[in-house]
């Protein structure tokens, strides 16, 4: 079992539901979906994830970089990783100096994916036993 929640945001309905069934088979229990910004706002607002995987290019005027604002509004701890079939230089820098964690392309390279997701989570747990030893 792996400890990050993440949200997955992706208009698409096959790669939402192929993003989420690759994860659980992978030993990530913790997923939530959602088809769009708006309603990844919405969960956001409710509910800490430490991991967003979002779709850069999403119709209803809540794209993947107004996602990543929102989740470091929320909580500047949720690491955000954009994917995009439409990739280019400066959304990848634009996402980046908003705090992205990184950038990955469509179609998704699932290795790549489970090793950044696990350098997420070694950091997540470096940064708890930092707080942890702080407080002692």
């Amino acid at each position: 079992m792996k400890n990050l929640s993440i949200l997955i945001v992706d208009d698409d309905p096959v790669i939402r539901r192929l993003l989420q069934q690759r994860l659980l088979n992978e030993g990530y229990i913790n997923i939530e979906t959602a088809e769009d910004g708006i309603i990844a706002t919405e969960l956001m607002e409710k509910n800490y994830f430490d991991v967003i995987l979002t779709d850069l290019m999403m119709p209803g005027g809540v794209g993947g970089i107004e996602v990543l604002e929102a989740a470091k509004k929320f909580n500047s701890n949720t690491e955000v990783v954009l994917i995009t079939a439409h990739s280019s230089v400066d959304s990848a820098v634009e996402a980046m100096k908003k705090g992205a964690i990184d950038y990955l392309e469509k179609p998704i390279n699932f290795d790549e994916l489970y090793l950044r997701l696990d350098k997420i989570a070694s950091y997540k747990s470096l940064e708890k036993n930092a707080e942890d030893l702080r407080q002692a």
